[in-house]
């Protein structure tokens, strides 16, 4: 039996939820009988049925026709089934209840609440598994979720838009598009993928910003933050748009050595920085950013510009390199990742 082409296939189609099962990992899982595929089943959406619970839902369905017990049947799932109980039941115990006797596993869970417990609890039930096919594709589809318990905090990355001559906006604050429609677009796109977007005063009363993923496909839509020392929520507050939709998280006061370990107790494996040069470079200065994104436009703010740094090479001198830089329409794209040599 050829395991391999079964693990790409469910790692695959697992992928098609990265998007509404966030923050929680993306899994596929596949029972099998000899060669023939009897089921498939995926976690979906956050907080719902776990790929494993779905794959034994459409397999019951098949029951008596292509198999008659579950005993016959490996199952290929790309993490290591859970063994505790959060929003859902412990997909390792439930594994057990069938009477499915082999379990091919891409990964072991990273998470230390499952972590090996969930391969204990079916060998101790005397099933066979087997752990480690494509284990490295499948942490590289979960990146963020692996960076979070292995790390201990959630992947921050920080997105900026500059002019040519390295500027944030005019000083006063006259609403300006700095990079075009395509860049904009995928900002959309980019937002998409993270569990929380976090932004500040000046960025929040000056642009007025929805900070929403813009997409055209189901999405679990970030989580707001809000780190703002001045803003008070008043009677205008439901009228901004950056109110709507997912709940805000404020938090009044700049201290962002609080704010990290409260966004892991949350859940958060990642987090998008979208805030004005004193916030940014707050976060910069620290050892929290693991990535920034810079959209280049080609367009000149001039000397009534807000400046992004202080200094010409900044991004240098807060301990990035430049991973790769493509253009978007007329602008730049340029991903510069933690260089860990310093």
């Amino acid at each position: 039996m050829n395991y391999e082409e079964i693990m790409l296939r469910a790692i695959s189609e697992a992928e098609k939820y990265k998007y509404t099962a966030k923050p929680n990992p993306v899994v596929g899982a596949i029972l099998l009988k000899n060669e023939e595929i009897i089921s498939e089943g995926y976690h979906k959406n956050y907080g719902k049925n776990h790929a494993e619970i779905n794959a034994i839902i459409n397999a019951n369905r098949q029951k008596n026709k292509k198999f008659n017990d579950f005993s016959e049947l490996t199952l290929i799932c790309t993490l290591e089934p859970c063994s505790h109980i959060g929003k859902t039941g412990s997909c390792a115990h439930a594994i057990v209840k069938t009477g499915i006797k082999k379990v091919i596993i891409g990964s072991i869970d990273p998470n230390p609440k499952v972590s090996g417990k969930g391969i204990q609890i079916l060998k101790e039930n005397n099933v066979q598994v087997d752990v480690g096919i494509h284990k490295d594709l499948v942490a590289k589809q979960n990146k963020f979720f692996f960076y979070r318990h292995i790390n201990n905090k959630p992947y921050i990355t920080v997105k900026i838009a500059s002019s040519l001559d390295g500027k944030s906006h005019y000083e006063n604050h006259e609403r300006v598009f700095v990079t075009g429609d395509k860049a904009r677009l995928d900002v959309q796109l980019l937002r998409a993928k993270y569990d929380a977007i976090l932004t500040g005063t000046n960025t929040l009363l000056n642009d007025n910003p929805r900070m929403n993923a813009r997409v055209n496909f189901p999405v679990n839509q970030p989580e707001k933050i809000l780190m703002s020392t001045s803003f008070s929520f008043g009677a205008n507050t439901s009228e901004m748009p950056f109110f709507e939709g997912k709940r805000v998280t404020h938090f009044q006061h700049n201290d962002i050595d609080c704010v990290i370990p409260i966004m892991l107790e949350n859940d958060k494996c990642s987090i998008l920085i979208e805030a004005g040069p004193k916030l940014t470079n707050a976060f910069l200065k620290t050892n929290y950013v693991d990535e920034l994104i810079i959209y280049k436009s080609q367009k000149k703010l001039g000397k009534t510009g807000i400046s992004w740094f202080k200094e010409d090479n900044a991004v240098e001198n807060y301990g990035f390199k430049l991973e790769s830089s493509y253009k978007i329409g007329t602008d730049l794209k340029e991903i510069y990742k933690k260089d860990e040599e310093k």
